[in-house]
Formats: C-alpha cells, structure tokens, sequence
C-alpha cells in the first residue's frame, strides 16, 4: 500500500472522492474494501488508514465511485492518537475490525473470511502507528507496496499493486505465457531414450537424403536421354535402366528407413508420454491438501489426461515432421545452391517474410492454445461436478440447468478457439501464396536462364523439383507452428504441476519408528490459512491408549486439529510430536501407516467390497478382510450382498446405504492396525438404530488404541477418558464428561442445548407419530 501518486492520483482500487479528503501532507498507508454492512447484508464500504487518522465510508459498493457530492460528511474520520485500539476478531465466517478507546467502541466494519489478509495488513500498520506514537517504533515512511488481496510484499517500484496483477504469489498463473522453450524441459523425460532417439535422427538424416536422389537422378535422364531422343538419336537402355533402377533403389530405401525411423521414435514418443503421466501423477498425489484445496478435479484430469496426449501427439507425428522438415529444407538449399547459385536465391527470396509472419502469428496461437486448453477444462469441470453429483441433480430436478452450464462452458470453448482459428486461417494460406508466388518467380528466372544456355532443361526440371520439395516441407514447417504451441501450452500447464513443491515436503533425514507406543504430544501449535489464524496456541499431550473427544462448536478448530496430526498440513508454529519425535522428522507414508482414519462421509472407491477393505493393505488375505468385517459388524450383510466380499460396487459406494458404507470404512481402518485412531464424526450422519451398530464397530476399533475422535453427538463421547473443549481455535476445557458437566462452563451449556435440540426432535416424532396413526 502506497502513498498517491506525486501528480495526486490515487491508485484506481480506491473511490476518487477520497482525494478531496486527504490534506496535502496526508500519506494513505492501508485500505480495507468492506462487503458487509452492520446487519451482515452484502453492502460495500472503505476503511482508509493514512499517516494521521483511520477513515471510513459506508455505502452501497456500486456507488463508490458516485460519493463525490458532500464527501467531506460521507467520509467518517478518527485522528491517531494515544489510548485508541483496533482489533481483529473473526467467527462463523465473519471477521470483525472494532475501534475501541478506553471507554467504549467507537465503530465496527464487519466483512467476509475472504478480506482476512487485509484487515490484517491494515490492522499491522495500524500498531505500528500507534507503536510510533509512543516513540516506541519510528514514524512509517514509505511503507512498501503490497498486494491488495494478499498482502505479499511487492518489488519496491510497484506503485499501485491494486491496478495491475502482479502479485507472483495471487497472480494465476495463466497470465504467465507458455514459452516453447518449454518444450526442452521434456529432455528429462527423453533422456532414458536417448540411444533410441539418436538411432532415430540417423534415420531420419538418411531417409531424407534418399527420398533427394530422385530428383538429382532426373538432369542426367533428361540431358542424356530425353532430349537427345527428341534430337534424334536412339535411346540408350542400358543407360534408362541404370538411371530408373537407380531412382527404385532410392524410393525403396527411403521407405525402408522411413518405416525404421517412424516407428523407433513413435515407441519412442509413447515412453516419454507415459513416463510423463506417470511422474505428473505421482507428484500430484505427493501434494498437500492445500493445493487440491484450490483446483478443480476436472483441470487436473484434464492436465494429465489430455494435456499429456497432446504432448505424446507431438513427439510422436509432429516433431518427427519437423524434424524431416529441417532437414529437407538444410540440404535441399545445399543442392541447389550447388546446382546454380543464382538461381538458388531467386527460391530463398520467400523465405525471410514467411520467417517473419511465423514469428508475428507464434505468439498469438501460444496465447490461444493456452486459453483454449484451460476453457477446455471448464467444460470438464462441469462433467466432474455433475456425473459424481447425478443423484442430487435428479433430486432437485435440475438437468436443465447443469445442460445449460455445459452449454456456456462449451460455447466458451468455441469463441476461444474461433478466434484462434481466424488468426490461423489468414497465415495458413498466405504461407501457401508465398509459395507459389516463389515457384512463379523459379519458373520465369528458369526460363530466362535456359534461353541464354546459362543452365539446361535437366538443370530446370531438378531444380523445380526441389524447389516442390523446398516449399512443400516449408509450407509444412510453418503450418507445424500451430502445433508446437499446443504442445508448448501443453507443456506448461503440466509443469506447473511438476514445479509445485509441497508444503508438506518429506523431511531430509528421515527418523524411523520400529515399534510405536502412539504417544502423542502438542507443543504451542499454531495453524494459519493465509493470515488467518484458526489453531492459536495448542498444547496438551495424549498417552498410549488413551481416547481424546474434541468438541466445540462449528469453525472452533476441530477438524484442522485432526488434519494437523494426519500432516495434511503442516503446524505455521510450534510442533506435534509422535513419541517424542516431530512427525515433520517421520516418512510420510511410514507415519500415516500408524494413523487410521474413519471419515464423517467414508469415501469408496470403485471395486469390491473385498478390495475396499483391503486398500490399506493390499495383500492381506481374505481371512483377515473377514475377521476386519467381523470387528466392524459388516460381515452380516456384507455376505447379504448378491457376491458377498466379491460384490462389485459403484463409484463411492453406490449401492450401499450411509450405514453400510460407513462400517466398511471401519472395517478398512481395523485392517491396518493402526497405532492411532482419528474418528471425526463418523455417526454424524446416520440414524439412532445405525449409530448404536456402528458405535459397537468403533468399541472394537478403538480398543488398545490411541484415540481422538469429533462427534456431533456429545453423549458418545462420555466413555473418552478427557474430552477437550475448543473455541476459535483456542482449548478453554479440559476434563471427562461428569467433571465437565459439573463445572457448567463451556461443555456444559454445549450439552445442555443439544439435550434441549434432541428433546425437541424426540416430541416433532412423537406428534408425527400420531398424526399418522390418528
């Protein structure tokens, strides 16, 4: 956040009737764009923090530029002084910013979780002010320029970060263009192959320098046997079968090693595209959750499925035809040029403009082909969301809608690539005319010089003839651009997921568990998404054996807790340690293979029941997937099901009811044995009759274990032996349930107003009952 421009312009994220506000010697340090009004309706306002006061505007976001006329009394103002606090608060998915001075509040800007960075930019400068006011920190100078949506420091000549996206760290990164160049980090991949790709090149090097001898061939059967036959004398046989034999060696060793080179460098092709995908899917799921947190599962199919098709496609036709290309054009000019210099000019005159044109249409197809490629995934999105989520479609009647969402996504995808089409439709033919004006000029120039006996009509026929050669391999050449920035697009988006590193990385020298006790312990544990702070301080420490119930209400922290002690993320502070070690020091897959972790929603996968138990251990025989189901009471109707354990299921386990679904989940946790258990609120979402069954599957599951367990129904947790309450991310009691209910603090009046709801829901029954029987 900068101060106005010297010629007192504001930067453009800002209302301009603030410039009638500010004094001459006023520096603007921070702002805040608020979007909800003191009644939590979506209504937009500005909070401006300059060198000497805190302003705000409250208003409707769409009249901000529009609050010229009596600016002075719109603009509320509250000079920096000495006793006056701001502070930052945020629950439920509203964040709060509260002026206060000794005795009272003075104003409040409510907003959305979205503006967190924001406020706590503003909030920051804010301290700081106050800190100089006291002497205690110096006066703000020049504060550096930051970006107004996530605060990331920008290089200091950055004036307006609002006006322009150049944040490295919020700018997406489709506004950074595809570079061929990229097409050269495939050499990672093609280095395994380079015997293959270099046996490849020969190849190609000499089927392309036999399919040149046929018209080298056709001077001396036209001078020495043509038109001596036309001038009267008799045609010499021995002479016409040396030069066809010869002209049938040639095109038959060109097909043979044409055939030989296409197919070393397609098998070739296919590798790189396998091993491509390959690693591009293996680094993905190597990724924490915070990068699948911001991409759509049909991008990411779309990367590595038809993104790496394209490259494959590539390698395979496209770079082998230019390849050929080059290569024809290298020692077709080399032929001519030693046939007749001159004349050899004359064919190179087309070539710098069709150069130039190449250069000048690259980077529009590039750009193109990129967007295309990411509109491409929109429409995939669209299938992504709707083919999982048919059933709620169907339910709430909505077909036409999702065929109206892939209707826009799919013209979307046709503009895009119409316009991509129109620059390519004008530089395609042009090369062509280019062409054919060059071979024009040949003929002409040809002519002239066989009139003045400077060349004979043999010289005249090979040259046009490689001249034929020259402009169809350039006319291909240029008409390859198209592809190779498909490919370079292509290449890019796959890179970027290579080049993500994960911010739960593996640690460098690995410490390793032989026998885990499943001691578990939380040092000061902080987490942050972004600068918000939702884990404020966390310790406590939980013995080998012993069951830990979380509760608090929605948004206390809870589930972060449990993705923390997973390492789906990683703590911003502090440390969880896994007997007395940091499991930020543990394999990754060596520490989750300790940890079984029984979801709110079980997620399985398409395959049989057999094979969903088994997914944690892949070779376990089918007496222990049995003895599994047993524990989790699900071999009962398991063995009800049309194959029993060998019953086929569908995608997230289509087929089965939420009950069902959820002890198999169990059952696969049962199977590997884990040292520590993570239940979050695995009977949230079934009935009382399923709860009680899947309730005895957990005794069983929890039994010698180390466990924590979130559950919306604060009566199951009344066996844990300490129950932790949370509230915005902080601990504010611990103990078991009867010395909790005792104490009637937090735990308490949760428990009392679930009692209260469940009552309440017992009585709608009852009278439902009898209204139906009545």
């Amino acid at each position: 956040m900068s101060s106005p421009a010297p010629d007192g312009r504001l930067p453009a994220t800002l209302p301009p009737s603030l410039a009638s506000v500010l004094t001459a010697d006023e520096r603007i340090l921070a702002w805040l764009n608020t979007d909800l009004d003191q009644q939590l309706q979506f209504r937009g306002g500005w909070l401006i923090l300059t060198s000497t006061r805190l302003l705000a505007w409250r208003g409707d976001d769409a009249d901000r530029n529009a609050i010229d006329d009596h600016a002075q009394t719109t603009w509320q103002a509250w000079p920096l002084e000495s006793g006056l606090k701001l502070q930052l608060s945020d629950h439920a998915g509203v964040g709060r910013l509260e002026l206060c001075d000794a005795s009272a509040q003075l104003a409040c800007w409510p907003f959305t979780l979205r503006l967190h960075a924001a406020a706590q930019y503003l909030l920051e400068r804010f301290s700081h002010c106050q800190a100089a006011l006291s002497g205690q920190l110096p006066v703000i100078d020049d504060a550096p320029p930051r970006c107004p949506n996530c605060h990331t420091v920008l290089p200091a000549e950055t004036d307006f970060p609002g006006d322009a996206p150049h944040c490295p760290r919020c700018t997406h990164d489709a506004l950074q263009p595809a570079n061929t160049w990229t097409l050269l980090r495939l050499w990672r991949f093609a280095r395994p192959y380079q015997g293959q790709l270099l046996a490849g090149f020969l190849l190609t090097l000499a089927s392309t320098a036999a399919s040149l001898v046929p018209p080298y061939l056709s001077m001396p059967l036209m001078d020495d046997v043509l038109i001596p036959y036309q001038n009267g004398q008799p045609i010499d046989v021995s002479l016409v079968t040396l030069y066809l034999g010869g002209l049938l060696a040639a095109a038959l060793l060109a097909w043979a090693l044409g055939w030989a080179k296409t197919y070393i460098l397609a098998l070739v092709s296919e590798r790189i595209g396998a091993d491509l995908r390959i690693t591009t899917y293996e680094h993905l799921l190597k990724l924490s959750l915070e990068y699948f947190g911001g991409k759509r599962t049909g991008d990411l199919m779309a990367r590595i499925g038809s993104e790496s098709d394209r490259i494959c496609v590539f390698l395979s036709l496209h770079l082998l035809d230019f390849a050929t290309d080059v290569l024809m054009i290298l020692m077709t000019a080399f032929i001519l040029v030693s046939i007749n210099p001159w004349l050899a000019l004359v064919t190179l005159l087309p070539l710098p403009l069709i150069i130039w044109m190449i250069h000048q249409v690259r980077d529009h197809l590039r750009t193109g082909f990129e967007k295309a490629n990411r509109i491409w995934s929109e429409v995939t999105n669209v299938l992504a969301d709707t083919i999982p989520g048919v059933r709620v479609v169907k339910a709430f009647a909505q077909e036409a809608r999702e065929v109206e969402r892939f209707r826009e996504a799919n013209t979307h995808n046709l503009l895009v690539n119409d316009r991509v089409n129109k620059v390519w439709s004008v530089f395609s033919p042009t090369v062509t005319l280019l062409t054919e004006i060059g071979l024009l000029v040949v003929w002409a120039c040809g002519i002239w010089l066989v009139a003045r006996d400077q060349i004979t009509v043999g010289v005249l026929t090979a040259f046009i003839a490689y001249i034929g050669r020259f402009y169809t391999r350039l006319d291909s050449m240029s008409r390859i651009v198209s592809v190779t920035q498909k490919a370079a697009a292509a290449a890019k988006r796959i890179f970027e997921i290579l080049d993500h590193v994960s911010s739960v990385p593996e640690p460098r020298q690995p410490v390793h568990l032989a026998q885990p006790s499943g001691h578990i312990e939380l040092r000061d544990v902080r987490f942050r998404y972004g600068n918000r702070e939702v884990i404020k301080g966390l310790s406590f420490d939980i013995r080998p054996g012993e069951m830990i119930g979380l509760v608090g209400h929605s948004g206390s922290g809870k589930s972060t807790l449990m993705n923390l002690l997973c390492r789906f993320y990683d703590v911003s502070e502090g440390a969880i340690l896994f007997d007395g070690i940091d499991i930020r020091n543990l394999p990754l897959a060596e520490f989750r293979r300790h940890i079984g972790l029984v979801l709110q929603e079980p997620f399985l996968f398409f395959g049989t029941v057999a094979e969903n138990i088994a997914y944690g251990r892949p070779h376990a025989r089918h007496e222990e997937i049995v003895t599994a189901a047993r524990a989790a009471h699900a071999h009962e109707f398991i063995l009800r099901l049309p194959q029993g354990y060998d019953t086929l299921l569908g995608e997230r386990g289509q087929g089965l009811s939420g009950g069902e679904r959820q002890r198999i989940s169990i059952a696969r946790a049962l199977l590997i044995d884990p040292r520590i258990l993570i239940l979050d609120e695995a009977t949230s979402s079934v009935d009382t009759e399923t709860e009680k069954e899947i309730q005895k599957a957990l005794d069983n599951l929890v039994r010698g274990r180390t466990t924590l367990a979130i559950a919306h129904r604060l009566s199951t947790l009344r066996g844990a032996d300490r129950l932790i309450v949370l509230d915005r991310g902080q601990i504010v009691e611990v103990g078991n349930h009867a010395s909790l209910i005792a104490r009637k603090g937090a735990y308490w009046r949760l428990y009392q107003a679930q009692a209260r709801h469940e009552q309440i829901e017992k009585i709608e029954a009852q009278m439902k009952a009898e209204a139906d029987h009545g």
